[in-house]
């Protein structure tokens, strides 16, 4: 019996979709719940899995095209058997390639690697980015040519001749932007025409939250299984503040302003396919280490293309870090419809000067932009300023004063 292979139902905010791989080929055999294509959406990449085990009969739309929910994209024969010769009885059977994530499949295929021959090492024999890289570096060390052997003394080592550049060899790449890409710049572009974005500047002395951060790492990591790291003393202090100062968390809804009763704070992380806003929902209720066990997994999820759509979906408020690429200093873009981002950026020990003498602290710029609309210059610096005094009081976000 031929099956229907369909788009699945999309979000109500995502139009329609873009195919980007299919991992089988008409007459493949397939598992049910195997995964036959990847479709890309504004913000996530989806798996489509097999409705049942059979064999792919046609494929109706190729790598490329523009899709909607429901379509129809290609036909399976449920319960066929693959058009494949037997192996021979002398020869081994073809090692089955192993489940990969769309970024580690990327990965492979710009390498021109067969992933059957890559040990996996991830659950339920899932390949993983490392064991790709790894591989690499092992196949990097093996073709590596054997040292030469050193020339007498009597004899000059000339150099090599630099091989002449091609006469007007000037290159060009063409790609296709991606999804995500076109609506990064889209809701960028927005940002800045819609809104009256404005942006607020200080510093704060990270020396206490590196000094506590030391004193329980360890305890910390042991206890609860995950590092602590800076980013959960940032969400904390940005929650008390968003309390502080409700338009901070509000947003703009025609003639209407809206005040959120809750602080879904989204964090900025990096993806393969580029930068990626996941949710923290209610933050304001989450411990220290529900915060940094969110954000490692939003983390590893973006990497490996596994974010859900509902998880990049809302938020009231972001922050951005770009100091772990070594930003000192920038002014961050809104995401619409939030009224507010916080930039964080590189510690970087600095003179500073403390009860009238200078002394070396590691010293930190933070950038709030906001929409000038409705939040006002002085609510603004305030704001940065609870943060800041947060940060340099760690025991300040404890007692919520």
């Amino acid at each position: 019996m031929s099956i229907e292979i369909k788009i699945p139902p999309l979000p109500e905010s995502v139009a329609d979709a873009t195919i980007v791989t299919w991992h089988k080929q008409p007459g493949e055999s397939v598992a049910q719940d195997e995964n036959l294509v990847d479709i890309e959406t504004d913000k996530v990449v989806l798996e489509v899995p097999s409705p049942q085990a059979g064999v792919l009969k046609r494929i109706s739309e190729d790598a490329g095209a523009t899709v909607v929910a429901g379509q129809v994209i290609g036909v399976l024969d449920e319960g066929a058997a693959a058009n494949e010769a037997p192996p021979a009885e002398d020869t081994p059977a073809a090692k089955a390639a192993p489940s990969m994530s769309p970024a580690v499949r990327k990965l492979v295929e710009e390498n021109d690697l067969d992933p059957a021959s890559i040990p996996p090492s991830g659950k339920n024999g899932r390949l993983l980015k490392e064991d790709v890289l790894d591989y690499l570096k092992q196949a990097k060390a093996t073709d590596a040519p054997a040292p030469a052997s050193a020339p007498p003394k009597s004899e000059t080592v000339k150099p090599a001749a630099r091989p002449a550049a091609t006469a007007g060899e000037r290159s060009e790449k063409r790609v296709t932007m991606t999804r995500l890409r076109k609506r990064v710049a889209e809701r960028l572009i927005e940002a800045q025409q819609t809104a009256a974005m404005l942006t607020t500047f200080n510093e704060v002395n990270m020396a206490p939250v590196m000094a506590l951060r030391k004193q329980y790492k360890e305890h910390f990591e042991k206890q609860h299984g995950v590092r602590l790291g800076f980013m959960s003393f940032f969400l904390k202090a940005s929650a008390e503040a968003l309390r502080r100062f409700p338009e901070v968390n509000a947003s703009i809804d025609g003639d209407d302003i809206v005040y959120h009763g809750y602080f879904d704070i989204g964090v900025a992380v990096s993806s393969p396919r580029g930068l990626v806003v996941p949710i923290l929902r209610d933050a304001d209720q989450l411990s220290f280490a529900e915060i940094e066990k969110g954000i490692a997994d939003f983390g590893q999820r973006a990497k490996e293309g596994k974010l859900e759509m509902e998880e990049l979906t809302g938020g009231t408020f972001t922050i951005s870090n770009g100091g772990v690429f070594g930003s000192l200093l920038s002014t961050p873009i809104l995401n619409p419809p939030q009224s507010g981002i916080l930039g964080m950026h590189k510690i970087e020990e600095r003179p500073v000067v403390e009860n009238g003498e200078i002394v070396i602290r590691p010293m930190m710029y933070l950038a709030l932009s906001y929409d000038h609309r409705l939040i006002d210059g002085s609510s603004a610096v305030r704001f940065l300023v609870t943060i800041k005094e947060m940060l340099e009081d760690p025991a300040r976000m404890l007692l919520e004063v």
